[in-house]
């Protein structure tokens, strides 16, 4: 339904995104592409969402900027998931720490 707001938060629809692509790293191009190929209401949504996801991707420590190798074609960064907190992933979706 494009008018119901999928009930994830940003981390969790970067963490879904994260572990679909089955790579070590994904650029945020390919997470908004993820997130919008995945659900629909982000077609249709203001755009201000990626601001929300760029957000999250600086501020949560569950993530991790890779900077690109010299001979890897295109521009900006990859992002991961930190090793770190890996565990608080859990089938894509974020546990809350207490």
């Amino acid at each position: 339904n494009p008018y119901v707001k999928p009930p994830y938060s940003y981390a969790t629809l970067i963490g879904m995104a994260m572990k679909e692509t089955q790579k070590q790293k994904i650029t945020l191009s390919a997470i908004y592409n993820w997130i919008t190929d995945n659900f629909m209401y982000y077609r249709m949504a203001d755009p201000s969402w990626q601001n929300s996801i760029r957000h999250n991707l600086s501020l949560n420590k569950c993530f991790e900027k890779v900077p690109r190798r010299k001979d890897e074609p295109g521009k900006g960064g990859f992002w991961r998931i930190n090793p770190e907190f890996s565990d608080m992933l859990e089938n894509g979706i974020f546990k809350k720490r207490r």
